[in-house]
C-alpha cells in the first residue's frame, strides 16, 4: 500500500494499492489550517487499510508553510514506519489526474499546462503533452512562476492551453509514485519546490551592547 500526502493545495491524504485500487481518499479544501486537519486526515485514511510500504509526497510548487506541513508530516510518518518516502512533483499528480481522465472519455489532452494559484498575484504552472511508456505524464518544462497578467502569452508561446487546479489529488501523487517505483525512475528531489524564497528569514546576529 502506497500512502499519499500533498498540503500545496488544502490538504489531502489517501491511500492505494500497488496497483493503482483507491482504498481512501481523505481531503479538505481549506488553503490554510493544514496543521489542524492533517492528522485526522491520516488516520481516517489509514484505518483499515494495509500497513504502507512507502509513503508519496506532494513535494509542491506550494506557500511555503502549507507545504513544510505536508512534508514534515510525510516525513515522519515514514520515518516512524521505516518505509521509504517517494517525492513527487505536486503538479505532476494533478496532470496524471487529467490524463487518465481524459483517455476514458477518448478527449484529447494535448499539450496543456498545470496553473495553481501561488499568491502575490503570481501562478505557478508546469507544461505536460501526453503519458509516457510508463503510465507517468511527460513534464516539457518543470514549474515556475509567472505574474498572472503574463500567464497566458507564456502559453501561447508554449503552445500549451491552460488547466487550473485548486485541489491536488492524493490519490494521484501515490499513483504517480508506485508507477515511478515500478520504473526505477525518480520524480523529484528531496527539495520542496518553493519557486521563492520565505517571508520569514533568520535575524541577523545581535548587536553587541557596550
Amino acid at each position: 500500500m502506497i500512502l499519499g500526502i500533498d498540503t500545496s493545495l488544502g490538504t489531502a491524504v489517501a491511500a492505494i494499492a500497488r496497483d493503482g485500487e483507491v482504498l481512501a481518499d481523505e481531503q479538505s479544501a481549506n488553503p490554510l489550517g493544514h496543521a489542524e486537519v492533517i492528522g485526522d486526515l491520516l488516520r481516517r485514511a489509514t484505518v483499515g487499510a494495509p500497513a504502507p510500504t512507502h509513503v508519496a509526497i506532494g513535494m509542491g510548487p506550494g506557500p511555503f508553510t502549507g507545504l513544510r506541513v505536508g512534508i514534515a508530516t510525510a516525513r515522519v510518518y515514514a520515518l516512524g514506519r521505516g518505509i521509504p518516502a517517494v517525492p513527487v512533483p505536486s503538479h505532476d499528480g494533478i496532470a496524471l489526474g487529467r490524463l487518465l481522465s481524459d483517455a476514458l472519455t477518448g478527449t484529447d489532452t494535448g499539450r496543456f499546462a498545470v496553473v495553481t494559484d501561488a499568491r502575490r498575484k503570481e501562478f505557478a504552472y508546469s507544461i505536460y503533452e501526453g503519458l509516457d511508456d510508463d503510465g507517468l505524464p511527460v513534464r516539457v518544462s518543470d514549474a515556475q512562476l509567472t505574474p498572472r497578467d503574463d500567464l497566458d502569452a507564456r502559453l501561447d508561446d508554449a503552445g500549451a492551453r491552460r488547466y487550473e487546479a485548486t485541489t491536488v489529488s492524493a490519490a494521484m501523487i501515490a499513483l504517480a509514485a508506485a508507477r515511478a517505483l515500478d520504473a526505477g525512475r525518480t520524480l523529484a528531489g528531496s527539495e520542496p519546490l518553493y519557486l521563492r524564497s520565505p517571508d520569514v528569514v533568520a535575524a541577523h546576529a545581535p548587536k553587541r551592547v557596550s
